[in-house]
């Protein structure tokens, strides 16, 4: 009896480190780039090509004004202050173009471009 709680509560462990590391490698593994918020007001870079599926966009506010990504299609939001930086996770699976834009700026456009994954 005793022998047999030891062997499950070790498979038990052993599964919970083989989760560990799995989600440690599909974290690697994610693609990441990165859109930047410049003191002009534009981003750079206006157009960014990403590949289909899970990816990650680091965003960085180099200006002196609150900047927010905003896109509508793809349901997602992010408030950055001056000078700050966070990151958004996306997982998208159909190949396209899905606009974005700076709310607090709302004339400072963008596209994100999905392409086919390969």
């Amino acid at each position: 009896m005793v022998k047999r709680a030891l062997a499950m509560a070790g498979l038990a462990l052993s599964l919970t480190l083989a989760q560990a590391l799995l989600a440690e490698s599909v974290r690697a593994e994610t693609p990441t780039f990165t859109l930047t918020f410049k003191e002009d007001g534009t981003f750079e870079p206006q157009r960014l090509e990403v590949p289909a599926g899970r990816f990650k966009i680091n965003l960085v506010n180099e200006s002196k004004v609150p900047v927010e990504f905003e896109s509508l299609p793809l349901r997602k939001e992010k408030v950055l202050g001056p000078g700050l930086s966070s990151f958004l996770v996306f997982k998208i699976a159909k190949p396209g173009e899905y606009p974005f834009f700076d709310d607090f700026h709302q004339s400072v456009k963008g596209t994100l471009v999905v392409k086919p994954a390969q």
